[in-house]
């Protein structure tokens, strides 16, 4: 027996911020009003410990616990009546909070009477009913109506925040990373596992015991066993937990578990049982209500009774070709743990068989057993290595973490070695410190050199984006360097001649490394060639890597359709191959290329779909970088609570991993915001530190990107010089040709400083320029500036004009904050916009294109799901804008929105009438 870890017994709360603020908004209230919420999770999410939060928080009043005995006396049913006569006379002298733990523990009659009670509290009754109930079963019909407040496991952050906490950070990496795979997200089976390991096991001293979570330790955590109902239903559990373990999902083919439980044995008579409890039947598909309960089951059932579910599984299997679910489930119902090298010699062929119908996860399943039943290390690493590089590209970089520590720890060749330095860098490129990942990552290419040079050099490559992210161009430039000549030998001639006919992949990669280097160089002459290669495979590539390479190579040289075309194609063969991983990357470009195109809209779009996936795939660094957009795309828009938000968000993930880029990017949205609110001393501050020379200047490849606003901010702010003093970079950089707008900027940027006699000509030649480049914001922010110039120096026709025109391409590209200091002008010019130049009302002209458009499916009466399905965006981004545009335009209600859409679209001429002042009427 080992001696057990002392678990800190005031651990904090971890994360639920959503839910506490879902609580506090119910306490605040109480005073007033009454208030009802169910809060619902699988066991060891922490509902009670919510509960007693809430309970020691609410101070206004007394807090009343019932337990399923409440009725009138000692053994006496309990009675809605009685109940609701309770709530009320708690509250008769102050206001009261009620907590009902674990309700669904309450027999039917009791839950019945509390549904009841709960829906006959009357909200100025001053009482807070707070419920908990489980949902390793469907929820009680009776609770149905209440106000839901659901816990989902921690995120891995949040997670990892919990682990340090209860451990007082104790725990060596190798051993956090096993622990929080294991609990995945679940708080109390993590603290239960901390409690399981002795101080030695936690640092790293002596190994962890294996299965890491056993029978004991998930009952503990999932409050027990599952128990009563008949054998067969015992058997049906079992069977469906077993078939979840060769799944790629929560749930099984009912088909398939009915036939291996008939195996089992006899059905128990001739009518068909009920459905236990925990299970869930949607379609032909079951699955269990809570995945902590699945594991319960699986592992606290006898051995034998284990082994022969497994068995009949794969009977099940064998007919149906699918094989490598059926291998799987042979392997598992082997007796002991002694190795078995022909089953994993079976299982892992299988898994490396491209042909075979398997999902990443799956395959990942397939060679972490086989690695179990093999013998010979170096195979064992080498199996290891391969399933952790599949959950990589199954989007769970927590699996991949501890299977790269069990592969350590066996002896292998430098191209094992070599393979698990890759994943463990490109796992580290997407969430962890970018320096840490350079070097893994240059380590893999040295490892990988000799015996497989087409991974070295996608090593090489991966180590320069990892060096590019961190802002490093020494580092950069030195990844890639060309590869230092080799010892001739016999076969180098052999080599030369033959390497026209060297795979296509392995000639991207060269390319894409040769034409970055020549443009991190300056040498757009000798870097176009082999990036417009890379872009060109890109129209006919169908690998999501190669398309991810020509998006990337597009950028590099600002063809910013070539991107999106390359991004949209990777997106679309990620998600074809079931390789989460790449999604948000995908997504990521296509954001990129749509905000330097200034489709603001369309990469806010982008971007939140790109977060949501990031975060579900483990990829804090991705994530940051999606929230640097976001931030970007709300500093054009009136949303300055966004902007800070992301930029918070984003700084947070940047500063901790080194991420030079998306805090460059991030802090460069806060300078913009403040600009577009006219705050130019604030921006200027802000964007000095980005753009000026000095070791704290912004990313290499993106602080010119800020130029353009901080001249504007420095003029307006009263520093001439600084703004002067960065325009021979900029310059340079416009000349370079990779960014389609650097030359109209420019000759706005020259504008903004030159004397009034020369002012004229260069906005006009910036509008002649931003013409031929395109870019509605860009042109608008150009016309904008020419629009004041001109009202200064007392020309107010001219004014009205480009005001006006200003003011359309702002709305265009639904740039709020600045399309209303467009207004200012034209009202202190005497104009008078008070609608849109296509007609729509100002009520409407304050949501964005994208806001307006929900809007307007909401208003014909489309759920959420509906529009999120109309507009090819997930129901999370419908919610979050639906919100957004209640707030923006004081309605309250799905009905009050239909009305405001309604009067303001049936209105005659709206956009026809704007006084003799209007930016229509300037002739």
């Amino acid at each position: 027996m080992t001696a057990e870890t002392t678990v800190r017994t005031a651990v904090r709360i971890h994360g639920r911020s959503t839910q506490r603020k879902a609580l506090r908004e119910l306490l605040d209230g109480l005073p007033t009003h009454g208030g009802r919420l169910l809060l619902t999770g699988e066991p060891g999410l922490g509902r009670t410990t919510l509960l007693r939060w809430a309970a020691r928080s609410f101070r206004a009043g007394p807090v009343l616990r019932l337990g399923p005995g409440a009725g009138p006396g000692p053994g006496a049913p309990v009675d809605a009546g009685h109940l609701l006569a309770t709530l009320r006379a708690a509250a008769d002298e102050a206001p009261a909070l009620v907590c009902v733990d674990d309700a669904h523990l309450w027999d039917a009659p009791s839950r019945t009477a509390l549904g009841r009670a709960a829906e006959r509290l009357h909200p100025a009754g001053r009482v807070g009913l707070l419920l908990s109930v489980a949902t390793d079963r469907a929820v009680a019909p009776e609770f149905h109506r209440l106000p839901v407040v659901r816990l989902d496991p921690l995120s891995p952050p949040r997670a990892a925040a919990l682990l340090d906490d209860a451990t007082d950070g104790a725990a060596t990496p190798a051993v956090r990373e096993q622990l929080l795979a294991e609990a995945d997200g679940n708080p109390a089976l993590l603290v239960a596992l901390v409690r399981r390991l002795s101080p030695a096991e936690l640092r790293g001293h002596r190994p962890l015991p294996a299965p890491l979570a056993d029978a004991a330790t998930l009952a503990e955590a999932a409050g027990g066993t599952p128990t009563g109902g008949s054998p067969h239903a015992r058997d049906l559990l079992l069977t469906v937990a077993a078939a979840v373990q060769a799944s790629d999902g929560p749930d099984v083919d009912a088909g398939l578990a009915r036939e291996a439980v008939r195996r089992l044995g006899p059905a128990p008579g001739p009518g068909p049982e009920p459905l236990p409890a925990q299970l869930l039947l949607a379609g032909d598909r079951l699955r269990f209500h809570s995945p902590l309960v699945c594991r319960t089951v699986h592992a606290t059932a006898a051995p034998d009774r284990r082994r022969a579910a497994h068995r009949a599984l794969a009977d099940a299997l064998e007919s149906g070709g699918r094989r490598l679910p059926e291998l799987l489930h042979r392997s598992w119902a082997l007796g002991g743990p002694a190795p078995a090298p022909s089953p994993a010699d079976r299982l892992a062929a299988v898994a490396a068989d491209g042909t075979a119908p398997a999902s990443h996860r799956l395959r990942a399943t397939a060679y972490a057993r086989a690695a179990e039943l093999t013998a010979d290390g170096a195979t064992r690493a080498e199996r290891y290595t391969a399933a952790a590089e599949q959950e990589l590209l199954a989007g769970r970089p927590e699996r991949a973490r501890p299977l790269l520590v069990a592969a350590r720890g066996h002896a292998a060749p430098a191209a094992v070695r070599g393979r698990a330095e890759l994943v463990r860098g490109l796992t580290e490129l997407g969430d962890g410190p970018v320096g840490d990942a350079h070097q893994s990552l240059l380590l893999a290419a040295s490892l990988l050199a000799k015996d497989a040079p087409a991974d070295a050099a996608t090593a090489a490559l991966a180590a320069a984006d990892a060096a590019w992210a961190a802002g490093d161009l020494p580092a950069c430039l030195a990844t890639l360097a060309p590869e230092p000549p080799r010892r001739a030998d016999p076969a180098a001639h052999g080599r030369a001649a033959h390497r026209c006919s060297e795979p296509p992949a392995a000639s991207a990669v060269r390319d894409h490394r040769v034409g970055m280097r020549a443009l991190l160089q300056g040498r757009l002459d000798r870097a176009g060639a082999p990036l417009g290669q890379v872009v060109a495979r890109g129209r006919t590539g169908d690998r999501p890597e190669e398309l991810l390479r020509s998006a990337a190579a597009a950028l590099l040289l600002g063809d910013v359709d070539a991107a999106r075309g390359a991004g949209a194609r990777a997106l679309a063969a990620a998600r074809q191959l079931g390789a989460d991983t790449l999604v948000p990357r995908a997504l990521e470009y296509l954001a990129y290329a749509e905000l330097r195109a200034g489709r603001h809209p369309q990469a806010r779009t982008h971007a939140e779909e790109g977060l949501n996936t990031a975060l579900r795939a483990g990829q804090r660094n991705t994530a940051a970088h999606h929230r640097a957009v976001l931030a970007l795309a709300a500093s054009v828009e009136e949303e300055p609570e966004v902007v800070a938000r992301h930029v918070t968000a984003a700084l947070d993930t940047a500063r901790g991993h080194g991420l030079a880029q998306a805090a460059t990017l991030a802090q460069w949205a806060a300078a913009r915001a403040d600009l577009g609110r006219g705050r130019p001393y604030d921006a200027a501050d802000r964007l000095g530190l980005l753009v000026l020379p000095g070791p704290g200047r912004g990313h290499f490849a993106v602080w010119r990107l800020a130029v353009p606003c901080f001249v504007e901010a420095a003029v307006l702010a009263g520093r001439h010089d600084d703004a002067s003093g960065v325009l021979t970079d900029f310059a340079g950089w416009a000349a370079f040709g990779a960014d389609p707008q650097a030359a109209a900027q420019l000759a706005r940027c020259h504008a903004l400083l030159a004397p009034p006699d020369a002012a004229d000509d260069l906005y006009r030649r910036a509008l002649a320029r931003h013409d031929e480049a395109g870019g509605d914001f860009e042109r608008a922010r150009t016309a904008l500036l020419y629009g004041k110039w001109l009202r200064r120096r007392r020309r107010p026709r001219e004014a009205r004009g480009r005001l006006g025109t200003a003011l359309a391409g702002f709305e265009r590209c639904g740039a709020g904050v600045w399309a209303a200091q467009a207004r200012d002008e034209l009202r202190a010019l005497g104009a008078t916009p008070h609608h849109t130049r296509d007609g729509t009302p100002t009520r409407l002209t304050r949501l964005t294109p994208q806001q307006l458009r929900i809007a307007r499916h909401v208003a014909e009466g489309a759920t959420n799901r509906e529009v999120a399905l109309t507009l090819a965006v997930s129901t999370r981004t419908v919610d979050y804008h639906l919100r957004n545009v209640f707030a923006a335009l004081g309605v309250r209600s799905r009905l009050e929105l239909a009305r405001v859409v309604g009067q303001a679209e049936q209105t005659p001429g709206a956009g026809r009438r704007d006084g003799p002042g209007s930016p229509d009427r300037r002739k």
